[in-house]
């Protein structure tokens, strides 16, 4: 199961030290002129070897488009694309062949598949959502063409202990690629950057949480049963390396309290005009469909489970054995992990519009 989406579907390719990553759009709306610098831009706030708070792993990734658009122009056909690995340090893995790292994939996978990549954990790689990356920024060329004001804002709201002020509204994005945290909260980004650089320094790991807010969603996306417009986004996140949990609008603190706390009361604006809403603790979303309000929702990050210090663990074999990990990796995942919410929110939406667009006959 490689692939997202129903009317608009990625399917992703390739491993960690593989020769590439890359994947196929299919179900790419025809006549879309695609801005590549955008794309090329999104990629390269997920590329490692950022900053001191990223990976050290030193990657261009320039996607290279191989099919599906013609003069700059989308033609409706698939869209296949790679982005090249350069810079695997496999040795660094070697001893790791037949040691399962705890909290990783290496244990699950071999019990799946009798064989795993123990090379940077091949296909369960975080570089893995390259492919992700590119076919969101696809989509949200897709989804301004059909909706113009729609606008993706994502940003890292909440890092260990330390929160930001003022979550769960819309960002500008020039403001939360001020700084390399990618929080809006200048104040809380100098702390959780701090936070991040003692974790690394100890051979430790920090989680956190990453806020989306999307402006400009029309009501009426979404499907009433099956197909609720929460669980596909629910989906689409939770299905990101390292993502442990979805919540949108009033979230779980929310469902604590009183009704009268919590409904969205509705005021008329006039005949013929769409109601305005007091308040969104819905987050955007009634019934599984988007009601016009904008929609949030966060997604919470576990710590990275690669420590750099020893830990006890077993072999392939049943033996005790302890670990001592090598190689590079990051820290803390939510700084590289925004455009990674950004590209499943923009894939998401596209798809729920598609549906739309085919529920209707005038």
């Amino acid at each position: 199961m490689n692939t997202f989406g129903t009317l608009y579907r990625v399917t992703t390719f390739g491993e960690s030290h593989g020769a590439a990553i890359g994947g196929v759009i299919d179900g790419m709306p025809a006549g879309v002129k695609l801005d590549l610098e955008s794309i090329q831009h999104q990629l390269d706030r997920r590329r490692p070897g950022q900053s001191a708070i990223t990976t050290a792993r030193s990657e261009s990734d320039r996607v290279e488009l191989l099919s599906g658009v013609m003069d700059g122009v989308t033609t409706g056909t698939p869209i296949g694309f790679i982005v090249r690995n350069s810079d695997q340090h496999s040795r660094d893995y070697d001893n790791m062949r037949h040691v399962f790292r705890p909290s990783h994939a290496d244990y699950t996978y071999a019990g799946k598949y009798g064989v795993r990549d123990h090379r940077g954990g091949g296909r369960s790689s975080a570089r893995e959502t390259i492919a992700r990356v590119v076919g969101g920024a696809v989509a949200m060329q897709a989804l301004r063409a059909l909706y113009p004001d729609m606008c993706i804002s994502v940003y890292t709201s909440r890092v260990g202990d330390i929160c930001m002020r003022g979550d769960g509204i819309w960002y500008a994005p020039s403001l939360i690629d001020s700084n390399d945290v990618r929080c809006p909260d200048r104040a809380a980004a100098d702390a959780m950057r701090s936070l991040i650089l003692d974790v690394k320094g100890a051979g430790d790991t920090i989680g956190g949480v990453v806020t989306a807010v999307v402006r400009g969603v029309p009501a009426g996306l979404g499907e009433p049963v099956a197909g609720k417009l929460h669980a596909m986004l629910g989906a689409a996140m939770l299905s990101i390396n390292a993502a442990k949990g979805f919540e949108y609008g009033m979230g779980f603190d929310g469902c604590c309290r009183r009704g009268s706390e919590m409904i969205d009361v509705m005021e008329s604006r006039g005949a013929g005009e769409a109601p305005r809403f007091i308040s969104n603790h819905s987050g955007g979303i009634q019934g599984g469909i988007s009601n016009g309000e904008d929609i949030v929702m966060r997604v919470a990050f576990k710590p990275v489970a690669t420590l750099l210090r020893e830990v006890a663990t077993v072999d392939d074999s049943g033996a005790d054995t302890t670990l001592h990990a090598r190689g590079r990796h990051d820290p803390c995942v939510l700084p590289r992990a925004v455009p990674v919410v950004e590209a499943m929110a923009a894939m998401t939406l596209l798809d729920a519009a598609l549906l739309n667009r085919s529920a209707r006959i005038i």
